[in-house]
């Protein structure tokens, strides 16, 4: 019994240094995220958001896999970019559906005889089509199938321009995006990459490159996933943002410098998490090469994309972020703390092997050492239910905040019901959902290496999205 006082004392001590340091750092990166955007939209206000005619031609790449449900729509929403320079370019990486047939039929597409001018890896090619639609170029590459790695090395290899932004096949761009998420280069030519703000288009209307209508989704399982998007992205980006320290940036909208990329070797083949690693790949290319650089989030520019409709295809998509989660910081974990790598190497990677990657099976340890306490009666069971309702409403009030800085910010109209509908969910995605992606990423590493190039099959939902330029 003496030996079981001592090891849960320890535990004890652990926890809470534990939860004191990420509730510290969730309520600093979500308080000056929230400040920032606010910040951001009232400097727009007061400058009336003049618009400048400098800009840069930009590539869009938008590697598809069986998503003829959604890619005209996707197109569609590209089109009606509100920038005066870009490409779309398509590839279809070995799908099965009718997602070729949909484009060709769309959008009048015609075969061409243009080569594929490699300068990274990728699967060969079977066809090339083309054509122009309101003076923007389309590109679609039909390929044997490779993943999505490989489907966004050969948009690279058939790029024009000297940016490629990619964007999923599921995802539309508000009018906006793409001038939002070029501004940083425009400011700073030390600047190789920038991402956007990812956002749940579930249930969001898009007309004609706006929001029309926004409501939460009435599938609760969607509709938390809003509440975690919107923190996730306020909390930790943001605030890295800062220093540089940013290891990810979304595979769903994501723009970079192509020749940096060319130059530390394109999109990696062998892993899950491409977008992570070829952002943590580009640190270590810049830093060992002693390349002054920098690396932007842009909180203004959204891209809308679909979340997972069941728990099934939740807990598939999740699996796979996990597996590159640890892919990444595994393969470049000597970058832990040196000094070459300032606070991204101190606070960023420590941030994401403590809080992100090993946070499931310390949670799950937490839970079996109370479970123990309790059945030596070695537990303050008063004290432990305040512990918990204090925590859940400090979780919640931070989650809640950053959902409204987000409505609010992006100037969307919330209903009350909706509003009160949120409030609820907040608790419900504390303990509810986030216990069951806690087992979920638990299990993520078993069997890991089996299929990695294999694209991850989720139910697609049609867009509700129109477009009177067509």
């Amino acid at each position: 019994m003496e030996a079981i006082k001592i090891f849960l004392a320890a535990v004890e001590i652990f926890f809470v240094l534990y939860l004191l340091g990420y509730s510290t750092f969730l309520f600093l990166s979500v308080f000056q995220g929230s400040s920032t955007l606010y910040q951001n939209r009232r400097r727009e206000q007061l400058e009336n958001s003049i618009h400048h005619d400098f800009y840069i031609p930009v590539s869009i790449l938008v590697p598809a896999h069986n998503e003829e449900v959604t890619i005209v729509d996707t197109v569609s929403t590209l089109l009606e970019q509100d920038y005066p320079l870009f490409e779309i370019v398509v590839v279809d990486d070995g799908s099965d559906d009718g997602t070729a047939a949909r484009l060709i039929e769309a959008f009048d597409i015609h075969p061409s005889a243009r080569p594929v001018h490699r300068v990274v890896p990728s699967a060969r090619e079977k066809a090339v089509y083309e054509t122009d639609v309101r003076g923007t170029h389309i590109t679609l590459v039909v390929k044997e199938q490779g993943g999505k790695a490989d489907a966004l090395n050969m948009g690279i290899n058939m790029s024009a321009y000297p940016y490629f932004l990619c964007i999923d096949a599921d995802s539309m761009l508000q009018r906006d995006s793409l001038r939002r998420i070029t501004q940083p280069i425009l400011e700073d030519d030390r600047v190789i990459a920038c991402g956007g703000q990812v956002r749940v288009s579930n249930s969001v209307k898009i007309r004609d490159g706006r929001v029309a209508d926004y409501s939460l989704p009435k599938n609760l399982l969607i509709a938390m996933q809003v509440l975690e998007y919107d923190r996730s992205f306020l909390a930790s980006r943001i605030f890295m943002d800062n220093f540089n320290g940013n290891l990810i940036i979304s595979g769903a909208f994501g723009l970079f410098r192509k020749e940096t990329v060319v130059l530390a070797g394109g999109y990696a083949l062998d892993t899950m998490g491409e977008d992570m690693e070829l952002v943590v790949k580009l640190h270590a290319f810049c830093r060992t090469n002693h390349i002054d650089y920098r690396m932007r989030y842009v909180p203004e520019a959204v891209c809308w994309s679909q979340a997972p409709g069941s728990l099934k295809d939740l807990a598939k998509q999740r699996r796979r972020w996990h597996i590159g989660l640890f892919e990444s910081l595994w393969h470049y974990r000597r970058s832990v703390g040196k000094k070459e790598y300032g606070l991204m190497g101190s606070v960023s990677f420590l941030y994401f092997w403590l809080y992100e990657l090993l946070s499931p099976y310390i949670e799950l340890f937490g839970l079996l050492t109370i479970v123990l306490a309790f059945l030596v009666n070695l537990i303050n069971v008063p004290f432990m239910l305040l512990f918990f309702a204090v925590y859940a409403i400090y979780g919640c009030t931070l989650t809640l905040i950053a959902f409204f800085s987000r409505i609010h910010t992006q100037q969307l109209t919330l209903s009350f019901k909706d509003s009160v509908k949120a409030v609820l969910l907040s608790v419900f995605e504390l303990f509810g959902m986030r216990f069951v992606l806690m087992l979920i990423r638990t299990n993520a590493l078993i069997g890991y290496r089996k299929k990695r190039n294999v694209w991850g099959k989720l139910e697609r939902y049609k867009h509700d999205q129109k477009s009177t330029g067509m």
